[in-house]
């Protein structure tokens, strides 16, 4: 098994917020070493990688048993899409887990019927969508307007407001929303 010594190394650095010049000074290496050893253009030795990592102060045993988080997936099948909505709403998220991000994008279906609800929705930021198929009606702050495909909207969320699907035709768009609201 190949360990990222140079991956791991920045990001505990990057964890404890120090620059590559600060952990240097601190571990009385030079930059350039910090450097080299995060590219992962030189393979530290056990003492050297020793001295540097006494300037964050941390042992090797902790070093290499830390859990980094796994970085983020930038890609995503239709299969990976995580199903948030229920009965005639579809809400197909892009990412699982969105703590700690600022957008959340969805895949939205509506079935012929489909309504958000009497009582508008309200809630903090913007969000903002373009209809793919079929015909909904969005109401925001007490003003309707149908939209079809190639239609959009965008709004501020704290506006109260609701969708519902007109005709029989199931409706589909791609939604936004930051920050992520549920």
């Amino acid at each position: 098994m190949e360990i990222d010594i140079g991956g791991r190394l920045k990001a505990v650095r990057q964890m404890r917020k120090l620059s590559q010049r600060e952990l240097s000074r601190r571990a009385g290496v030079t930059n350039a070493t910090i450097s080299l050893i995060e590219a992962n253009r030189v393979n530290p030795s056990v003492g050297a990688l020793k001295r540097v990592l006494d300037g964050l102060p941390m042992s090797l045993a902790e070093f290499f048993a830390l859990e980094l988080p796994a970085p983020r997936q930038a890609f995503y099948g239709a299969d990976e899409l995580l199903e948030v909505g229920k009965g005639k709403i579809s809400y197909r998220q892009v990412g699982g887990d969105l703590s700690g991000r600022a957008l959340q994008i969805l895949v939205e279906r509506y079935a012929p019927g489909a309504d958000t609800g009497r009582v508008p929705l309200k809630h903090r930021g913007e969000e903002g969508g373009v209809i793919l198929k079929g015909r909904l009606e969005v109401t925001v702050a007490g003003n309707s307007r149908v939209l079809g495909p190639g239609d959009a909207y965008y709004f501020e969320s704290q506006q109260p407001h609701r969708f519902r699907v007109i005709g029989s035709e199931p409706c589909e768009l791609i939604s936004a929303c930051t920050p992520p609201s549920f």
